[in-house]
């Protein structure tokens, strides 16, 4: 997962990360920080979804407006989520960390139906 600034341009149209806009920070490094599967791909009903382990940096001073979740595992880096914060969010207590909703089939931060 990687978090940019708000002068990235990152949307629907999206298709691979990018370091063009991406924080830069003390603590903070280019490409973000691979995510750990809290749940791993599951359905419940007839929705399909997964979920990732929370994730923090320990830096002092990140200012994120929205982040990525992308396929580091393939050539392209295909991104797979794009998140807007809705406003600049800036570390608090020396950590930057985000909140992953609840796993299941109604919350999960991707769920397909």
């Amino acid at each position: 997962m990687a978090l940019y600034t708000s002068s990235a341009n990152l949307g629907t149209t999206t298709t691979a990360y990018t370091t063009s806009n991406e924080v830069v920070a003390a603590g903070y490094t280019a490409g973000g920080q691979a995510l750990s599967i809290s749940v791993a791909p599951t359905s419940g009903g007839t929705t399909a979804y997964i979920s990732f382990s929370n994730v923090t940096w320990a830096a002092s001073s990140i200012t994120a407006r929205g982040a990525m979740i992308y396929n580091n595992t393939l050539a392209g880096k295909n991104a797979v989520a794009i998140f807007d914060f809705g406003s600049d969010k800036t570390s608090s207590a020396s950590a930057f960390t985000i909140v992953f909703p609840a796993a299941d089939a109604s919350n999960a931060v991707i769920r397909i139906a």
